[in-house]
């Protein structure tokens, strides 16, 4: 992989660079409620799922294709005007904890057996990503809640794969999930109106 600039000892290839700034435009708009961020979500997990693929972090390149699929089904089943939110009902709430932990406990084996790297938290990433993604398809003000999570645990994951500007990326992605939190709770606060 080329090497576009070194930062910190790091050397960031073009690859992640671009992947990068893809997802932050992608979250940015997602977080404002935006379906325009739906494409921007194909471009940065097309390029993040090469990344992952070519440093053997299986699962995280598998995430990209469910974020790809996600973007598809969010863009057709978001209304052009954007994002349209609501908070789950507690049934809802537990249905979806219970998916995410057995999914999580079933892919972990699994992808140790076929040698992925870091396949416990790799898993995680995978199986939670996809739960707070197909969350936010259905516009669930819940989905934000879990990316502050996910993408806390996400910048010590890559951080400890020593993908230094992903980890970086991740941490401004918390940020983002922190105002996605209290963007969507006004804009449901308009909707009830």
């Amino acid at each position: 992989m080329s090497v576009f600039f070194t930062a910190w000892g790091y050397g960031v290839t073009y690859l992640e660079f671009a992947s990068v700034i893809a997802s932050f435009v992608a979250v940015t708009l997602g977080a404002l409620g935006k379906r325009i961020a739906w494409p921007w979500w194909v471009i940065s997990s097309a390029l993040y799922g090469i990344f992952f693929y070519q440093v053997d972090l299986f699962a995280s390149a598998l995430l990209q294709i469910v974020f790809i699929a996600a973007a598809v089904w969010g863009w057709f089943g978001w209304k052009s005007t954007g994002a349209q939110p609501r908070y789950m009902k507690n049934k809802e709430r537990g249905l979806w904890a219970l998916i995410l932990v057995s999914m999580w406990l079933i892919s972990a084996p699994i992808l140790a057996d076929i040698g992925a790297a870091a396949s416990r938290p790799d898993s995680f990433l995978l199986v939670s990503s996809t739960v707070a993604q197909i969350v936010m398809v259905l516009q669930r003000h819940e989905a934000w809640s879990l990316w502050i999570v996910i993408n806390l645990f996400a910048t010590y994951h890559y951080s400890n794969q020593e993908y230094w500007f992903t980890a970086v990326l991740y941490v401004a992605l918390t940020i983002l999930a922190i105002f996605g939190w209290f963007s969507w709770r006004k804009l449901q606060q308009n909707v009830q109106l």
